[in-house]
């Protein structure tokens, strides 16, 4: 998959491009829906599958206060739709600039860039200035702008419309088993490994640290199965969210102990997937204590991994 953090002219290279539309945060099975027509039509076609998105919200320019938490990142992002088969990804900032665009500015960008023959989108897709371009648009112009829309139904899942909403709805109340049936895949959370305290190598359980954002959608606190992506390779992991509450002084982070596994990995980016959660976050009477219990939640971890 070619990846694009700005707008280049495509249309001499690529002459039949379809294009995916939305922000797709989490880029759950709602959205993989629509992207899987786009590359569908694309194949019939014979020509190149598109996504066009943006690397951060659009809210967190126009009106940040109403941000709502992001499931995912731009590297799950990547990750993901490579998975699905997507040829082209176009993941570029969006602006201040890039807000003022009116509807018909940015159907002009799309035509001039990437003429598309076919535009994808879900039900609710708005697009331009405020917002004020939506699928009713995309349907009665297309023509104009030389493309064919097809609007996506919404899709639905023990009755109920799969949206990121939902999906962070789920994770807040930490209902694991139903945020990853709607992401059609485990809830993962990646960034670059930063220094701890060094503590869990002197317990024995040496961690890889990750930063917690405000911005990002989480887990309550406690310890997880999960399964870990680092460098290409799939390892198994058992994950602690929450303070560390046994020691005084630790902010919430993500600590991860790779099961059989002794690498100095600081700065690089690992994904962490989290398929069970064990238990909840506890304050330990001593570091003994705290021991014999990782010990435990380690043969537990083994054990719904065995599984997965």
């Amino acid at each position: 998959m070619q990846v694009f953090s700005k707008i280049i002219d495509l249309t001499e290279l690529y002459p039949n491009i379809v294009i995916a539309l939305g922000t797709f945060d989490g880029v759950h099975i709602g959205h993989q829906s629509i992207i899987r027509q786009a590359i569908e039509l694309a194949e019939k076609i014979h020509g190149i599958s598109m996504v066009f998105t943006f690397s951060n919200h659009p809210l967190s320019v126009v009106a940040p206060e109403r941000v709502p938490l992001q499931i995912g990142d731009n590297f799950s992002k990547k990750h993901v739709l490579s998975g699905l088969g997507v040829d082209i990804l176009v993941n570029i900032p969006f602006t201040k600039k890039f807000a003022k665009f009116s509807p018909g500015d940015f159907l002009d960008m799309l035509r001039e860039n990437y003429a598309p023959k076919y535009i994808v989108s879900g039900p609710n897709y708005t697009f331009g200035y405020r917002g004020k371009g939506n699928v009713k648009m995309l349907l009665r112009e297309g023509k104009i702008y030389g493309f064919q829309a097809e609007i996506h139904p919404a899709v639905y899942l023990d009755g109920r419309i799969v949206s990121s909403t939902q999906v962070r709805k789920f994770l807040a109340e930490g209902n694991l088993t139903m945020a990853n049936e709607y992401l059609g895949r485990p809830f993962s959370f990646s960034g670059a490994v930063v220094h701890g305290d060094r503590r869990g190598r002197l317990l024995g359980f040496p961690t890889a640290n990750l930063v917690i954002e405000d911005s990002r959608a989480m887990l309550p606190n406690g310890v997880y199965a999960v399964k870990v992506f680092l460098r290409d390779s799939l390892y198994d992991g058992i994950a602690n969210i929450g303070t560390n509450p046994t020691f005084e002084g630790c902010k919430r982070r993500l600590e991860t102990h790779i099961i059989d596994f002794d690498e100095n990995i600081y700065d690089s980016v690992l994904q962490v997937r989290f398929l069970q959660k064990l238990r909840d976050e506890q304050k330990f009477s001593s570091a003994e204590y705290l021991i014999r219990q990782m010990h435990s939640d380690l043969k537990n971890a083994r054990n719904v991994l065995g599984k997965a």
